[in-house]
Parts: C-alpha cells; sequence; structure tokens
C-alpha cells in the first residue's frame, strides 16, 4: 500500500501543480508505474474544474462558469497537456523530416501553429462544453451530479486515450532529452488495466442515466489511433508532446461526440 501511494504521488507531482509529500521525486521506475494512475489524475482535475464550474454558476453564467472551469484546470495541471498541443502544433506544421520535428517541438518558444491551435483549441472547448453542459439545471441535484459527471470522464478517458500510445508504440526520442522520457519504458498488465479502470469507471457511471452515452468510446479512440498512425509515420513513435496533443484532442472530441449524442440520439 505505500508503494502505491507513492507512486500515486509521483503520477501527482508529474502531472499537476498539486503539492506532494517531500519524500516524493521523479523516480525513473515509479514514474514508468505512474501510468496507471495518469487517467486517475483525470478524476482530480475534474473534479476541480468541476468544482470552480459549480461556484462561479451561482453567481455568472454557465458561459462564464466554463471559461473559469477551464482556468482552473490548466491552473492545475499547469498547461502540462495544452503545451504539448502547442509544440505539437508547431513541429508538425513547421517540420518535413523527424529530426526537424522533433528539434522544433523541443524549443520552448511557441510559433504561430502553436498559438493559432491554442486559440482553436480553446474556442472548441468552450462552445462544445458550454452546449453540452446548457440544457442541465444545474440547481437540480440529479443535473448536477451528470455535469461532474461529464467534467471528470472528459479528463479520464481523453487521459486514457493518449496515455495507451505508449502501451502499443515506441518511444521517438533516442536521448533522454524529454521530461517524458521515463514514461516510455516498457509497461506491465498493472499499468494496462489500472488505466483502463480510471479510464472508463466514470464513463461507465455517467452511461447509467444514458446508455448510449458508450458510443463517445469511438470517435475517441479512433481519433487516438489516427493520431498514433500520424505521429509514426513523422517520428516513429510518440514523445511526451504527443501524448499531451492526444489528451487535448480527444477531450474535445469527447465534448462534440457528447453534444450530438444529447441532441440526435
Amino acid at each position: 500500500m505505500k508503494k502505491e501511494l507513492h507512486i500515486f504521488f509521483t503520477a501527482l507531482m508529474f502531472y499537476t501543480r498539486i503539492p506532494c509529500p517531500k519524500n516524493i521525486d521523479h523516480n525513473p521506475d515509479y514514474l514508468n508505474k505512474a501510468t496507471r494512475y495518469f487517467p486517475l489524475i483525470g478524476w482530480i482535475v475534474g473534479s476541480i474544474s468541476f468544482l470552480a464550474f459549480y461556484f462561479f454558476s451561482l453567481f455568472l453564467s454557465v458561459e462564464t462558469a466554463v471559461i473559469l472551469a477551464f482556468i482552473a484546470s490548466i491552473l492545475t495541471t499547469g498547461a502540462f497537456h495544452e503545451d504539448g498541443f502547442a509544440d505539437v502544433c508547431d513541429g508538425f506544421g513547421g517540420g518535413w523530416t523527424k529530426e526537424k520535428i522533433l528539434l522544433i517541438m523541443k524549443d520552448s518558444a511557441i510559433g504561430a501553429y502553436g498559438a493559432i491551435g491554442l486559440v482553436l483549441l480553446f474556442l472548441l472547448k468552450f462552445k462544445l462544453l458550454s452546449e453540452s453542459i446548457a440544457p442541465f439545471q444545474v440547481q437540480d441535484s440529479t443535473a448536477l451530479f451528470q455535469i461532474f459527471l461529464l467534467f471528470v470522464s472528459a479528463h479520464a478517458l481523453s487521459r486514457l486515450a493518449a496515455i495507451s500510445i505508449i502501451f502499443t508504440h515506441e518511444y521517438s526520442r533516442d536521448d533522454a532529452s524529454s521530461k517524458s522520457k521515463p514514461i516510455a519504458k516498457s509497461n506491465t498488465w498493472k499499468e494496462i488495466l489500472g488505466s483502463f479502470f480510471f479510464g472508463l469507471v466514470p464513463l461507465l457511471v455517467l452511461s447509467y442515466f444514458k446508455y448510449q452515452i458508450l458510443l463517445v468510446l469511438i470517435p475517441v479512440f479512433l481519433t487516438r489511433y489516427f493520431l498514433a498512425r500520424y505521429f509514426q509515420k513523422w517520428i516513429d513513435g510518440y514523445t511526451g508532446d504527443c501524448l499531451g496533443a492526444t489528451q487535448q484532442v480527444c477531450e474535445v472530441v469527447y465534448y462534440l461526440a457528447l453534444l450530438l449524442i444529447w441532441k440526435f440520439i
């Protein structure tokens, strides 16, 4: 149990800005095993984002509360995944060889592709999530619980889609220049089982209210498949930035699929 707690706190420290016990460090072995808790981190980030949304929705419009909920999640993670998304936009937008793409993604400066990508990403998130929440009455406890599950399942499932790439593909870089290098090592059944358990549970609970919600798995994992295939084609695998980009894109796809299900199924 003590070891598992250490692994969990390693994941919490690596993927968020939440304070952890002082004895927790970036131990490569624990960081590798921490992949099993990556979707569980989505529970935490999603919960914090929901709490911000609910609090501000008591005084402000739903749209404003959604924006502030996004800010809360970004502050919680330190824009960890958004930064990866921007780097991927710059790298694959401006590079035409593996070496050039990896070099651009390693650069800490943000370029035009990354800036434009982030603007479009945030606009899509805001519009899709606002429309998905609109049919619910925030004052109703059952509806509020569904909104909570919506936030949590979006963060958990998108993280599952991202982290599952390391189970099927190889790490692209040949050196240790990336801070995400430790998670590129081999994984056991514990990492795979843990990731899928924590990634799917919130969605399964949400499907109790409308079983058709499980259909979001199709577009989310199709997106994951084509992104992984795209990364493999251009850089022979993935990097930490690729995982961050996959999480962000799959989160948007989740909101889009959810909105379509609410409206048409």
